[in-house]
């Protein structure tokens, strides 16, 4: 049987890197996000299936999984990539944009857990990924939208782990500490980063596939990242 992967909240960074990993190593691939067109040279490069889908929509969400129920008829990984940023003053944010990004950040992931541990826990395996943040640890000045997205999303994580665990569904979440380079730009940050500040998208997805196949008497729920040049 063919080992399958769904990457929900698919795009040119981590998760890109993540399903060329997967591809080498024998998976069928599905990529779904609420903009597909984005997703044609990965869904070429890869051979991925490629499904329209807004995480924050329950009902989106399980058509998905009913899609890849019909023409993969199992999952073994799910990761969650799909987050939103809105920066600002705390006072000044708009509640409907905060709304709709925690959703992105954190409902959405939850939608898209629920159904993978629905079709995982039968079968008593699967692993199921979340991409966390620095802001799933540490809050910023300017940015508690985004904290409170990724604190509820390890919140999630750590649960998930802590019940799936001992009936064979591995739970890992990515505490990915710094900025990520950005495979067009090179950067992704202000002018005064340099390429070894800002962590490679590779090497994460490297991370990825090492927690993907852990044995299962030494699972981590969480691992963090981080450039090699920070000072402590």
């Amino acid at each position: 049987m063919s080992k399958t992967a769904l990457i929900f909240g698919a795009g040119s960074g981590i998760s890109a890197s993540f399903a060329r990993l997967l591809k080498r190593d024998g998976y069928r691939i599905a990529l779904a996000a609420r903009r597909t067109d984005k997703l044609a040279a990965l869904a070429a490069e890869t051979g991925a299936a490629v499904l329209a889908a807004d995480s924050t929509k329950p009902d989106q969400v399980a058509a998905a999984f009913a899609t890849l129920d019909r023409s993969f008829g199992h999952l073994d990984v799910v990761l969650y990539n799909a987050s939103q940023r809105v920066r600002g003053p705390t006072a000044e944010l708009d509640p409907a944009a905060v709304k709709e990004a925690i959703d992105v950040t954190a409902f959405g992931g939850f939608l898209v857990a629920q159904q993978a541990a629905k079709r995982m826990l039968p079968r008593g395996s699967g692993t199921i990924m979340f991409t966390g943040a620095s802001a799933s640890v540490k809050g910023y000045p300017q940015s508690a939208t985004f904290a409170m997205g990724k604190f509820a999303l390890r919140g999630l994580a750590q649960s998930m782990a802590r019940e799936m665990h001992p009936q064979g569904v591995h739970i890992a979440h990515f505490v990915i500490d710094g900025g990520v380079r950005n495979a067009v730009r090179g950067r992704t940050e202000g002018d005064g980063d340099t390429a070894d500040s800002l962590l490679d998208p590779d090497a994460i997805a490297e991370t990825y596939m090492h927690a993907l196949n852990q044995p299962r008497s030494a699972w981590s729920w969480e691992i963090e990242v981080r450039p090699w040049v920070e000072r402590f």
